[in-house]
């Protein structure tokens, strides 16, 4: 996507007051020649004029982008930032979240579409001979890792390549991964007073605590910002964080395979100190995710990764206060930022997580697509939620471009097209096909313009 300043030029030299954008129009290069092709036709200058203007819109609507946005109406920008070169060209995932507005496709991106799955990021990990924990305290690795995937796809999203128990390293508690068996905390906290002991005070867990123990995090994403911009890559930028209940399940049972029973226990053993823990994990989440957008996210994403280790009763009691506080926090400093959701394995939390605050509701592999507009009503938009063994290729060939975009298509007759961003029900695994996966990214685009254009 290069920026237009050809057609920019074009309009003023034309000296119309019709149509004149105050800042660059990012199109594809076939776009570009496509318009010279046209206007070498122009018989005249209002002529010409007439026919950059529609190729121009024919081309937003085609990516995605708002047409709207092209008269950089100040209105339409986030109250936080009304620097209208931080805005995204392509905003259809912040218009799907937000239900402003129609969306002329289906809006995509894929949780964990950085990382294993694609060659170029083994690759680089070799190359850098870090780790994929070593790789996060580098913004360099970080930013690298975070554009191979928009690079490689049209997804209509970038998200921060990060780890969700950033916060619990942060917060004194050593996180590993040795291979093979996931992430683990080799010294889970043990007690009240171990958690006393170990912790950060309550009252230090501000926002200067996240600018020295996350600093790190918060440069990536200014790098990240950096970094689309000089490759022309304008779509929004996704900050996230592992949610409170999911960061105390592995602070104190150490392993999502192992002890799994400890979280629940603690909760039911020890309910006084288990509140207040999960009352500072929300405070640090509240902050870093406020960071995150300082530093130039422009949408964010909260994983609550744990939900099925935790019954719907303490759900209730312990986990939901938490979502509601994050909610009510971050969309009063934010109202323009898109927050969503995933209470992965706790589709029981969906309809009430929808009168929350939050945009966008994540359904996982397991919730009944006919049912899922009824659970959140008008309340917040959904994402998700394809099957991600569609994408591994199988040896007798049964998986294809086919019944990718068959599957593909069964998602957006069974969730609609509109206020809905397509994702996964679950991450990627490090064995999908990067053909596969590319393929559904432009099934989506091209199957949800297909039936919004059909319902016209």
């Amino acid at each position: 996507m290069k920026s237009l300043s050809k057609i920019t030029a074009l309009c003023m030299a034309a000296k119309s007051q019709s149509f004149a954008p105050t800042s660059p129009l990012l199109l594809s290069k076939h776009h570009d020649t496509h318009r010279t092709t046209l206007l070498s036709a122009a018989s005249s200058s209002e002529e010409d004029l007439i026919l950059t203007r529609q190729i121009i819109m024919a081309h937003v609507k085609k990516s995605g982008g708002s047409v709207d946005s092209i008269y950089n109406n100040e209105d339409d920008l986030p109250s936080h930032n009304k620097n209208p070169d931080d805005y995204p060209s392509n905003d259809l995932m912040i218009r799907a979240a937000l239900g402003r507005s129609t969306v002329e496709r289906t809006p995509v991106w894929l949780f964990r579409q950085a990382g294993r799955h694609l060659p170029e990021y083994q690759e680089y990990k070799q190359k850098t001979g870090r780790s994929f924990l070593d790789m996060l305290s580098y913004p360099e690795d970080v930013a690298e890792c975070t554009m191979q995937p928009v690079r490689r796809y049209d997804v209509d999203a970038a998200i921060l390549f990060s780890d969700i128990l950033v916060i619990a390293e942060a917060m004194n508690v050593k996180v590993t991964m040795p291979g093979g068996v996931g992430i683990q905390v080799p010294a889970p906290i043990c007690g009240p007073a171990d958690m006393k002991e170990r912790l950060p005070a309550a009252e230090e867990l501000n926002e200067q605590f996240v600018l020295e123990r996350l600093g790190h995090v918060i440069e990536s994403v200014k790098l990240i910002r950096t970094q689309m911009r000089k490759e022309d890559i304008s779509i929004p930028l996704i900050g996230f964080s592992a949610a409170p209940w999911t960061l105390m399940y592995y602070m104190v049972g150490g392993s999502s395979k192992k002890n799994t029973h400890i979280g629940i226990e603690w909760l039911n053993e020890h309910p006084e100190a288990s509140t207040k823990l999960m009352d500072m994990l929300t405070t640090v989440v509240i902050e870093y995710m406020s960071e995150q957008v300082k530093a130039g996210a422009h949408m964010l994403q909260l994983f609550e990764a744990m939900g099925m280790m935790i019954d719907e009763p303490n759900f209730n009691k312990f986990a939901m206060p938490a979502l509601e506080k994050i909610s009510k926090e971050l969309k009063s400093r934010y109202p323009d930022v898109p927050l969503m959701v995933f209470a992965r394995g706790a589709s029981f939390a969906n309809e009430q997580l929808s009168k929350l605050g939050y945009d966008v509701v994540t359904i996982d592999g397991s919730v009944d697509r006919s049912t899922a507009r009824d659970v959140v009503g008008g309340r917040a938009g959904l994402q998700g939620n394809y099957d991600p063994r569609e994408l591994i290729a199988d040896h007798d060939g049964g998986r294809t471009k086919e019944t990718v975009r068959k599957t593909t298509r069964e998602l957006l007759e069974a969730l609609g097209p509109q206020r809905l961003i397509a994702n996964l029900g679950e991450g990627l695994g490090g064995k999908e096909s990067t053909e596969l996966v590319n393929e559904f990214v432009k099934a989506v685009h091209e199957e949800s313009e297909k039936m919004i254009d059909s319902a016209e």
